[in-house]
């Protein structure tokens, strides 16, 4: 095992960065999961720290070993990649051994590793097949049991689960966070998906536009976005982001006390309730647009003021709103979270 150093790291193509000056330290252990919309440098990133891709700045620190010049198989990790990367001439035996053999690794500790490797992803009545033969799932397994027999200091994936159906992505996702924590591997994690990255991470290292917008647990990040890029990305459905001026204080005592340079505020579907609460609390005048039923909960999207932007809320159960009704709709004030719009940072 060993921590991964990454200092003011850069990636340009050409006169384009990408990369624009990272700077973030993993545990020996930890989980770190790199999250962002495409194109925001994450994968760029991951493949630096593997040597896929050369450095234009900066440098990669792998159990305190500088590694910018290092051939990836001198790295000591293991990369779990999308397209699973197995070989299909190949039975699953054969490509959990290659690696071994072509290190010169002695028959005894190859049937070891690689029993061992079986067990643990329970894939050991697949070792004679070849990958054709097998699911996305068991194709995902044996790209795991590939990395796992190396017995690496890190981890690396890329976007692992993005080729599998919704529901074997919830599988595997249970998977890798199990396998994560029975061999505590360090490991760097990248993803899209801003669930799978919350339910998976040690700490959520946010990302965009090459640079990092937040590091944190995910209910740390969850919580308190740093900034509104975050507040926009982090949750499902999205927090809602709304100017200040359409907030009316619930009791009609005017004016709002919110710290300075706050000019929009953030709410989660959660905290926007149709009722209005005892706690302090601000009011917003809406109309009906939708009613989504998605099972013992629905979301009310809602058209604010006189205006065209819609909000979300979660609501329990399936409440009976007439399309195109004016409404009235709360928020505690302890459930805002102010932002400025043109710094596109928290203001507390």
């Amino acid at each position: 095992m060993a921590t991964i150093n990454i200092i003011d790291v850069k990636k340009n193509y050409g006169t384009v960065p990408a990369v624009k000056g990272i700077n973030l330290s993993v545990a020996d252990g930890e989980l770190i999961v790199l999250v962002g919309p495409s194109g925001c440098g994450k994968s760029t990133l991951l493949r630096m720290i593997a040597g896929l891709e050369t450095i234009s700045e900066g440098q990669v620190e792998i159990a305190g070993r500088n590694v910018n010049k290092a051939e990836p198989a001198d790295r000591d990790i293991a990369m779990v990649f999308q397209n699973y990367a197995l070989y299909p001439h190949m039975t699953v035996r054969g490509n959990l051994e290659y690696g071994l053999k072509n290190r010169g690794t002695e028959r005894a500790e190859i049937n070891r590793r690689v029993a061992e490797a079986a067990e643990i992803l329970e894939i050991g009545p697949m070792l004679d097949r070849k990958p054709r033969e097998l699911s996305g799932g068991q194709r995902q397994r044996v790209a795991m049991g590939r990395a796992i027999v190396r017995e690496p200091a890190a981890f690396l994936f890329d976007e692992p689960l993005s080729n599998l159906d919704a529901k074997l992505r919830v599988q595997m996702r249970v998977e890798i966070r199990r396998l994560q924590r029975r061999l505590k591997t360090t490991s760097i994690y990248v993803t899209h998906d801003q669930l799978e990255a919350m339910t998976l991470a040690d700490r959520l290292v946010v990302m965009n536009g090459g640079l990092v917008e937040q590091v944190g647990t995910p209910v740390a990040v969850y919580d308190r976005p740093a900034s509104l890029f975050v507040a926009g990305f982090i949750g499902s459905p999205p927090m809602n982001l709304v100017p200040i001026d359409v907030l009316r204080a619930a009791d009609g005592a005017g004016t709002l006390a919110l710290p300075a340079g706050t000019d929009m505020v953030g709410l989660r579907p959660d905290a926007l309730l149709v009722a209005r609460p005892a706690e302090p609390s601000v009011c917003l005048n809406a109309t009906v647009e939708l009613l989504e039923p998605i099972g013992g909960e629905s979301h009310l999207h809602v058209r604010l003021g006189e205006g065209q932007q819609t909000v979300v809320l979660t609501v329990p159960g399936r409440p009976d709103f007439a399309e195109n009704a004016n409404i009235d709709i709360f928020a505690r004030v302890d459930a805002m979270h102010p932002f400025n719009s043109d710094t596109g940072k928290r203001t507390d």
